[in-house]
């Protein structure tokens, strides 16, 4: 993209999906870096995009009191330090614009870029101090705005390491940052003055748990934060009205020196978008995304994270069973020439394109705990075509059989009666032995099926525990410290939280049963839809799979 485009307009406050970035979008296979920024109206946000961009010129800057970004704009260009990534960069229509008569608008921009991104960059003025806490009061109502499980429970207030594993690494940038990073005497990081600025206050006061509540809700969400305290660009006030036009060497040397750092971090260290799952988001897959969480908000219902990598991989597997099947079919046309001479040559070109396709299959899917796509793969397409080739082989032989019975009536009854006695047990020998053919394929199949559904099921299991482990590590570090900082009773809060996240850990380090659940579909799949020797081993599989559990 030579230059931005509009994602998510903006237009009487009615959020609305722009088809053409969408378009774009879905032609972006690569994996993304997401990286979004909001904040106040007028307060550079543009100019920081433009730069990761590699541009002076770009997302409109303007340079007057009047917002000048409205909606979510969308800018991608390929990763700098990443190969075979692309950057996606969504700038967004300034926060607190008193042009706006509906303030929940600001709070589903905030939100979306939020759910979109895998860095989330906070754009604001001067200092972090209690008046900074208030205006980004948008954190404090995520949990009211995005569900992240589909049907909790009446009595379940949503716990905050789900949100965890959805939420982007939190980037705090100051502008115009005057003050000196020292605390107590002694010179502090940006990052060390951020930690300090989150430290819980003390106090009843109204005003202070608000504030307090903003502190906690960025401690729990985003446990990757980070902060760059910039220099006023310049002095110059008609250089500032007019910066996109100023060269880098006009400009402030710490201003300088700060956006390096800036866009060195952004570009080492975002992290690849990624969902649940370990699911890497492609271009494609975010405009799903964006689309899934506009259409809630329309319908006036609460985006759901769960819902949307649902939806995602609803679309995802179906795309991913007809790429398998049109792959099976292409290499059954590339390498196999009809009529074969024997039926063994057939199966073994079966057999091999099958099993490509069932690696397209597990390659391009996600999501499929039922095997419901893996069994319209295996039972509709691959094997449909299977069936049908037996189909031509039977069809040889009735022709055989009616040519050896039209043959028989020229020649003496006597003679006629052993040589087509003769005949018959040798049609039924070769016929046997297409079965048992049949079967050996049947069976090889099968247990290749199996071997790639429990690795990737293994994979899965392996990266939840991950992410549960994760979360834990986040939630002993929330509340160590708490305690540190003589908040007692909250820390104490979280104690019932970590001993169920210790549960669901260990469940997940538990389960006997992935292989025999992968045993008992794959065998209700082989049971419905072969015949003779499939339904005995689809049988013989669900017993087995029972006493495993």
């Amino acid at each position: 993209m030579e230059a931005p485009i509009c994602l998510v307009q903006n237009w009487q406050e009615q959020l609305t999906l722009n088809p053409e970035a969408l378009r774009i979008l879905e032609k972006i296979s690569q994996p993304l870096v997401v990286v979004a920024i909001v904040g106040l109206y007028r307060t550079g946000k543009s100019y920081l995009m433009n730069r990761l961009a590699g541009q002076n010129h770009g997302f409109s800057l303007g340079s007057t009191v009047q917002s000048e970004t409205k909606g979510i704009w969308m800018w991608c260009v390929p990763h700098p330090t990443k190969p075979n990534h692309t950057l996606v960069l969504l700038d967004t229509e300034g926060l607190g614009d008193i042009e706006k008569g509906d303030p929940k608008n600001d709070c589903w921009i905030f939100a979306l870029a939020v759910l979109l991104s895998s860095t989330f960059v906070y754009n604001s003025m001067s200092t972090i101090n209690h008046q900074a806490l208030e205006q980004l009061h948008y954190v404090t109502e995520l949990t009211q705005l995005i569900r992240a499980k589909s049907s909790p429970r009446e009595d379940e207030v949503e716990d905050s390491s789900e949100f965890v594993g959805f939420f982007p690494d939190f980037v705090w940038a100051v502008r115009d940052f005057i003050l000196e990073l020292k605390l107590d005497g002694r010179i502090i990081t940006a990052d060390e003055y951020l930690e300090n600025a989150l430290k819980l206050i003390p106090g009843n006061n109204p005003r202070v748990q608000k504030s307090n509540m903003t502190r906690e809700c960025i401690r729990y969400f985003f446990p990757v934060r980070r902060c760059f305290v910039f220099d006023r660009p310049t002095s110059d006030k008609n250089l500032l009205l007019q910066i996109e036009k100023v060269p880098e060497h006009q400009l402030e040397w710490n201003f300088q020196v700060e956006l390096k750092k800036f866009c060195s971090y952004i570009f080492t260290n975002a992290k690849t978008k990624t969902l649940r799952g370990g699911i890497i988001v492609t271009g494609n897959r975010l405009g799903t995304l964006v689309q899934t969480y506009v259409d809630a908000i329309h319908s006036g219902t609460v985006p759901c994270l769960e819902n949307a990598v649902m939806t995602l991989a609803q679309r995802e597997n179906s795309a991913a069973v007809q790429k398998a099947a049109d792959y099976y079919n292409e290499q059954m046309v590339q390498q196999l020439k009809l009529p074969t001479d024997t039926l063994q040559e057939l199966l073994d070109v079966h057999t091999a394109c099958e099993k490509e396709a069932i690696a397209v299959f597990m390659e391009h899917s996600f999501k499929d705990d039922e095997q419901e796509f893996q069994r319209r793969l295996v039972a509709k397409e691959v094997l449909k075509s299977f069936l049908q080739s037996q189909a031509i082989v039977e069809n040889s032989i009735l022709k055989s059989d009616k040519a050896l019975t039209d043959g028989q009536r020229a020649i003496a009854a006597e003679r006629t009666k052993r040589e087509v006695a003769e005949k018959e047990r040798e049609l039924l020998r070769q016929k046997e032995k297409e079965q048992e053919q049949v079967m050996e394929a049947q069976e090889r199949s099968f247990r290749e099926n199996i071997a790639k559904l429990q690795e990737k099921m293994e994979r899965e299991r392996e990266m939840l525990l991950r992410e549960q482990e994760k979360m834990l590590e986040h939630k002993l570090k929330v509340q160590e410290e708490l305690l540190v900082e003589g908040f007692r009773k909250k820390s104490e809060m979280l104690t019932n939280e970590i001993s169920l996240l210790r549960e669901e850990i260990e469940t997940t380090r538990r389960k006997p049963s992935l292989f025999a659940q992968v045993l008992d579909t794959v065998g209700d799949a082989f049971m419905m839809v072969l015949p003779g020797v499939g339904k005995i081993c689809g049988a013989g599989l669900k017993a087995l799979s029972s006493l495993m559990k």
